[in-house]
C-alpha cells in the first residue's frame, strides 16, 4: 500500500474544505433545504467517494448545477421526497456503472454540456438577484428575466431591502475582487470564505436586520425516506426527476473528470468506477434525506491546485465538513442570506461559457447554435426538457453536416452529335438531401438521354433509394431518350 503524502494532502485538504463550506451552504439554501443537508452531501463526497476508486483527485458534494432541478423538485413533491429521488438517482447511477456505461457520456457533444450549464448558471443568476435583495424569486425562468427591471427599479428606488442589498453587493465585489489581491493572501484563503466571512462579520457587528441562516443540528434534518413520499415515484414527473438527476449529475461528474484529467499527471479516471462511486454515494445520501451529490470542477480545480497528491485530501476534507458541523453549527447561524445569494450569482455568472460561445461563433456556428438553444431552452422550459432539445438538435446538426451529397450535372456530346447529360452521385444520399437532389434530376430536359452514376456514394439509405427508383421510371415513361443508370439501382418492393 502506498504511503499517504501528508505534506501535500493534509494542507490541500483544508483548502478544499474551505472552499466547500459556503458552496455547500449556499447551494443547499437555494434549493429551498435547510443549510445542513448541503454539508450532509458534502460529508458523505469526501468520507464515502473520497476513499472509492475512480478518479483520484476530483472532489464531490452538492453543485450549483442542480440547484435548479432540485428547487423544482422541492417545490413539486416536498422536502420529504426528496431522499426518495436522490436514492432513484444513486441506484440508477449504480446499475449504470455495472453496465460500464460511464464511458459512454463522453459521447455528448460539448456544446450540449456547455449550452446546460450556460442554463443552469443563467436561472441561478437570475434566481439569486432576487434572493440577494431579499426578495423572492418568480417560480419560472422567463419571469424571472421578465422582472429583472422591476427588481432592479425597486432596488435604486430603495424599495428593496436595503442592508441586504448592500451586503450582497458588497459580498460580489469582494468575490470578484478577490483575485487582484497580493497572491500570498489570495491563495491563503478561497474566496468564497474571505466573502461570506466579512459578510457574516460585517452583520454581526452592526447588528443589519437581514434574514439569516437558521441552523438546527445534523440529526435534527437526516431523516430515511418515507413510505408517503413513494407516490413521487409512482408517476411519470417524478420519475422523469430521477432520469434528470442521473444524466446531469452523471454528465458533470465525469466531464469535470475530464477537465481534471487535463489539470495533473497523475492516475487518469476510470469513468465506469468512477459513475459506480457517485452511485453508492447519492445511495447514501438520499438514505439520508440529503442533497444529491456530483463532483464539482470548483472544488476539484481548488484540490489540484492546492497540490493534492491522493484521496487522502478528498477524506480530510469530508471530515473537516463533518468536526465543523459537529462542534461549531452556531457560527452557521451568523452567515446572511443575502451573501449566500451572492456566492451563488457568481458561481452562476462563472457557469456561462462567454469566450467559448464567442469562439464557436468565429469558427463554427453550428455548434454555437446548438450551444445557446439548449440555454435557451433549459430557461423557457426545465432542465431535463431543455437538455433533451440541445441533444436532438446536436443528432440533427451532426446528421446533415455527415450527410454531405456532392451532385455534378455535365452536358457531354455523344460522337452521333446528340447531347448526353451525365450526373454522378458522391458522398452521402440520406434523405435530408432528397429535396435538392430531386430538384436536380427534374430540371433535366426529358428528351436527352441521361447517365446517373452513383457508383462514388459511400451510403444511398431507402429514402433515397426509392426516390432514385421512382424518378428513373417516371423519366423512362415520359422521355423517348434513353437512360443508362450505373450501378443498376436495386429493386424496391
Amino acid at each position: 500500500m502506498r504511503a499517504v503524502p501528508w505534506r501535500h494532502d493534509l494542507p490541500a485538504s483544508l483548502v478544499v474544505f474551505l472552499v466547500a463550506l459556503p458552496l455547500c451552504v449556499g447551494v443547499a439554501v437555494a434549493s429551498g433545504v435547510p443549510a445542513e443537508l448541503g454539508l450532509v452531501t458534502g460529508i458523505v463526497g469526501g468520507l464515502v467517494v473520497g476513499l472509492l476508486p475512480g478518479s483520484t483527485l476530483q472532489v464531490s458534494g452538492p453543485a450549483a448545477g442542480l440547484t435548479v432541478l432540485v428547487a423544482d423538485a422541492v417545490q413539486r413533491f416536498g422536502a420529504g421526497a426528496l431522499g426518495l429521488l436522490v436514492l432513484g438517482t444513486g441506484l440508477l447511477q449504480l446499475a449504470m456503472g455495472a453496465l460500464r456505461l460511464g464511458r459512454w457520456f463522453r459521447a455528448i457533444s460539448t456544446s450540449v454540456v456547455h449550452g446546460m450549464l450556460a442554463g443552469i448558471g443563467l436561472t441561478l443568476l437570475t434566481g439569486q438577484l432576487y434572493a440577494l435583495a431579499d426578495r423572492r424569486a418568480p417560480a419560472t425562468g422567463p419571469d424571472k428575466l421578465a422582472r429583472l427591471p422591476a427588481l432592479l427599479g425597486d432596488t435604486l428606488t430603495g424599495a428593496a431591502h436595503p442592508s441586504a442589498v448592500l451586503l450582497g453587493v458588497g459580498t460580489l465585489a469582494v468575490l470578484i475582487g478577490w483575485k487582484h489581491l497580493p497572491q500570498r493572501l489570495a491563495t491563503a484563503v478561497p474566496a468564497p470564505l474571505a466573502a461570506v466571512g466579512l459578510a457574516a462579520a460585517v452583520t454581526a457587528a452592526a447588528d443589519l436586520p437581514v434574514a439569516r441562516v437558521r441552523v438546527a443540528g445534523l440529526l435534527d434534518v437526516v431523516h430515511l425516506p418515507e413510505r408517503d413520499s413513494l407516490g413521487a415515484l409512482a408517476g411519470t414527473a417524478g420519475l422523469g426527476t430521477v432520469v434528470a438527476f442521473t444524466l446531469i449529475a452523471s454528465a458533470e461528474t465525469l466531464f469535470s473528470a475530464a477537465a481534471v484529467d487535463r489539470m495533473h499527471h497523475g492516475p487518469r479516471t476510470d469513468y465506469d468506477r468512477e459513475l459506480t462511486a457517485q452511485g453508492l454515494g447519492n445511495t447514501v445520501c438520499g438514505l439520508l434525506g440529503a442533497l444529491p451529490m456530483t463532483a464539482v470542477i470548483v472544488r476539484s480545480a481548488a484540490n489540484v491546485q492546492a497540490g493534492a497528491r491522493s484521496r487522502a485530501s478528498r477524506f480530510l476534507h469530508g471530515l473537516w465538513l463533518l468536526l465543523f458541523t459537529a462542534l461549531l453549527p452556531g457560527a452557521l447561524g451568523l452567515v446572511p442570506l443575502c451573501a449566500l445569494a451572492a456566492v451563488l450569482v457568481h458561481a452562476g455568472a462563472k457557469l456561462v461559457p462567454v469566450r467559448r460561445i464567442v469562439a464557436l461563433c468565429r469558427e463554427h456556428r453550428s455548434e454555437a447554435a446548438v450551444l445557446v438553444v439548449t440555454a435557451v431552452a433549459i430557461i423557457a422550459t426545465d432542465l431535463f426538457e431543455g437538455v433533451l432539445i440541445g441533444i436532438g438538435l446536436a443528432v440533427v446538426t451532426s446528421a446533415w453536416q455527415t450527410s454531405t451529397l456532392q451532385i455534378a450535372v455535365e452536358e457531354v456530346v455523344l460522337t452521333t452529335g446528340q447531347p448526353l447529360h451525365r450526373v454522378r452521385l458522391s458522398g452521402n444520399a440520406t434523405f435530408l438531401r432528397l429535396p435538392r437532389l430531386l430538384d436536380t434530376l427534374e430540371r433535366l430536359p426529358a428528351d436527352r438521354p441521361v447517365e446517373l452514376d452513383w457508383s462514388g456514394l459511400r451510403h444511398l439509405d431507402h429514402a433515397c433509394t426509392v426516390a432514385l427508383t421512382s424518378w428513373a421510371a417516371q423519366h423512362r415513361a415520359r422521355s423517348t431518350a434513353p437512360l443508362a443508370v450505373e450501378p443498376p439501382l436495386p429493386t424496391i418492393a
